[in-house]
């Protein structure tokens, strides 16, 4: 990697860094004539530290594969997508993948904990340390993380990985109003607790969807909201006590119209497909508009709500399901077919909507090439220009991943 961008570099040859391809934002696809430098046979995995959890690996791991190789030892990966399958380790640090454990375990920044990265010039900076604490100095892998590609280009990931649990459960409710949604998610943070490592929502839209494309069952009543939470801890008596006590709770309250839990890992698979294969779910539904965004919880639903209004039998439906615990949403607007008209009456409303509330309009699948100009909904210009500063610095020609995250210096 060092002898590419080395040669690149001196030459003024563009490069294209590329893992498992399953961005949402064109990070990872070229846009002109930039040479794609493939990660996908850096696959090895360096070592794994039983006693402090900590894995090191390169850059083209498929994270699926990671996971699998930390279970037979008793560990887990810290980061879960939908796109396990493919997806690399690398791609996913270098857009700060968030996911269905963030909730629990935190971001990336705070799990990996050292990177190997290659610079424009071939440079390689060695900063893979196994340490969790280390205060020498700028903690420079912060920069790469979440930088998609533009800064360097990562070739090794120390990361710290949690012990396998030895008890999960899945939980899957029905609810009638999104205020009670969020009485139920206040309810399962005191509650549960520790032992609370997923919550994720879907609107009935969801559910309907799911059903007529993918033919899964439901196995509540119907209702306007779902919610499919995942409890995991050390001891399963400890954590089945927790769990009745708060679904006792909940029911009782009348928060709760119906609900199923599963102990059985087939059937926790079978709940869990309700709320993964959403995505998959909507591509077979029609032309799909969608957008990835992070809002304070009492909000984030809202914006579904007056999409619905805005847009009303101009599009076939507007759904929305996402990460609840960490206010991230994912706003889907499906069309019979692509309409301009119709994304310019969506954009940039949607995006001035976000920015009113202080939200994010990324929340974890990064600005890549789709929405770099965008950054302003969300980071004052002084910002965005700080971080044009720090890509001079670092790639002052400009080669690695042009056209992406950040816009040109004279907008």
């Amino acid at each position: 990697m060092s002898q590419i961008l080395r040669y690149c570099n001196n030459r003024n040859l563009a490069v294209n860094p590329q893992g498992g391809n399953t961005g949402l934002v064109g990070g990872s696809v070229p846009v002109f004539d930039e040479i794609i430098v493939s990660t996908v046979q850096m696959n090895s995995i360096t070592s794994f530290n039983t006693n402090t959890g900590v894995l090191i690996c390169q850059t083209g791991c498929i994270l699926e594969n990671l996971n699998n190789y930390l279970e037979e030892r008793d560990f887990i990966m810290p980061l879960d997508l939908g796109s396990k399958g493919s997806c690399h380790i690398g791609g996913n640090v270098a857009t700060n993948a968030g996911g269905l454990r963030l909730l629990r375990y935190g971001s990336l920044r705070g799990t990996v904990l050292g990177l190997e990265v290659v610079l424009a010039d071939g440079t390689v900076l060695n900063c893979l340390t196994s340490l969790r604490k280390d205060n020498t100095g700028y903690d420079l892998k912060q920069l790469f993380i979440g930088s998609e590609g533009t800064l360097g280009i990562i070739t090794a990931v120390s990361i710290l990985c949690p012990r396998k649990p030895a008890s999960v459960n899945v939980v899957l409710l029905g609810c009638d109003s999104f205020d009670k949604l969020l009485d139920i998610f206040k309810e399962s943070k005191g509650t549960l607790g520790e032992i609370l490592s997923a919550f994720e929502f879907m609107d009935y839209g969801c559910r309907e969807v799911v059903r007529e494309h993918m033919k899964l069952t439901n196995p509540l009543r119907e209702a306007p909201f779902y919610i499919l939470i995942e409890t995991s801890g050390s001891n399963g008596d400890h954590d089945q006590e927790k769990l009745t006590h708060f679904l006792e709770k909940v029911m009782t309250s009348g928060l709760v119209t119906d609900g199923t839990i599963a102990t059985e890992e087939n059937k926790m698979k079978a709940l869990w497909a309700l709320r993964e294969r959403i995505a998959e779910a909507l591509a077979r539904d029609g032309y799909v508009h969608k957008y990835d965004i992070s809002l304070p919880v009492e909000k984030i639903y809202e914006i579904v709500v007056d999409m619905k209004k805005r847009l009303g039998e101009r599009v076939k439906r507007v759904v929305g399901y996402g990460h609840l615990g960490d206010g991230n949403l994912h706003l889907n607007i499906i069309t019979e077919v692509q309409d301009q008209q119709l994304l310019d009456h969506i954009e940039p409303y949607l995006y001035e909507w976000t920015a009113h509330y202080y939200g994010s309009i990324s929340a974890e699948h990064g600005l890549g090439f789709k929405k770099k100009n965008l950054i302003y909904f969300s980071k004052p210009r002084v910002a965005v220009q700080i971080m044009q500063q720090m890509k001079a610095i670092l790639d002052p020609k400009g080669i690695l991943n042009p056209y992406k995250t950040l816009p040109s210096s004279n907008q």
